[in-house]
């Protein structure tokens, strides 16, 4: 029997800690979703109560309340085996979902049995998007998915998930290592090499409040999120092109920053840069 737009059911994972008002947000959005057929699973990394009474409230929505200790992949992992839903995704416990989001998601499967997945992009309450990210559609690839990835605009057929298993607990939030985020990088390699056709579209966009930084912040973001770079370059065997490649990049950032006076952007690009080479180094080989 043909898959239906209508038919198709979501399990939508979101781990949460430290949050209840960003949460009261996410829910929000999800009961103005136009397509209904979904189930919130929260894993809840907190060691008290406070969710309780923000979930009890919410009598329209199918939740299913699951606890685990701290750190993203493991409260991700927490939840695959209780996922039963055609598809998959992962919000973020402070983003917001268009109301007719999950609807067209759900037909643009409906209409391509052999998508096994989808990635959108994010953008800032007032529409805006980070200059890095790409604004043409594509069939990602193990080379050109580094812009077009990120967690919390992640759709996946459910056996996809079950062929790829349990996110890499090295890497993410709450990872006791540098490298702790780009588990959702290293997750959509996985699948990649399954096989799986995975497709961006940022026609399929998710807000997610833009973060500020003070320069310090900035740096240890860059360096967090270089070494994760890094980590995946050599665990996944990427060749010496692609690799020497993604350290230029960040070098030719310093200079460019430098040549415009701004010194809190090429600190950033430094780190960026350290933070690859730290993170190439610590990594396992392929």
């Amino acid at each position: 029997m043909a898959e239906t737009a209508p038919n198709l059911r979501f399990d939508l994972v979101v781990a949460t800690v430290d949050r209840t008002a960003e949460l009261e947000t996410l829910l929000h959005s999800l009961e103005r979703q136009t397509h209904r057929r979904f189930r919130l699973v929260v894993v809840d990394q907190n060691t008290d109560d406070r969710l309780a009474e923000l979930l009890s409230s919410r009598s329209e929505l199918d939740v299913l309340h699951i606890r685990c200790a701290r750190g993203l992949s493991r409260a991700r992992n927490a939840a695959l085996p209780v996922l039963t839903a055609d598809l998959v995704a992962f919000p973020d416990d402070d983003c917001d979902y268009a109301p007719d989001l999950l609807e067209r998601v759900a037909r643009r499967f409906a209409d391509d049995p052999g998508l096994a997945g989808l990635t959108g992009r994010a953008v800032a309450a007032d529409g805006s998007w980070d200059a890095s990210w790409k604004a043409d559609p594509a069939v990602l690839d193990p080379h050109n998915l580094w812009n077009r990835v990120i967690s919390f605009s992640i759709f996946l057929r459910r056996d996809l998930v079950e062929r790829v298993g349990a996110f890499d607990e090295r890497l993410g939030l709450g990872a006791a290592s540098p490298w702790s985020s780009g588990e959702e990088v290293e997750y959509v390699l996985r699948a990649l090499r399954t096989g799986a056709r995975i497709e961006y579209d940022p026609g399929f966009s998710v807000t997610h409040a833009r973060k500020a930084y003070s320069p310090a912040e900035l740096r240890a973001v860059g360096f967090r999120d270089g070494a994760s770079v890094g980590w995946i370059l050599r665990r996944h065997g990427y060749g010496a092109g692609t690799t020497a490649r993604m350290l230029l990049r960040p070098a030719a950032g310093v200079g460019t920053a430098l040549v415009r006076w701004d010194v809190g952007r090429a600190s950033f690009h430094a780190a960026t840069l350290a933070g690859r080479v730290r993170g190439y180094l610590g990594a396992p080989s392929p």
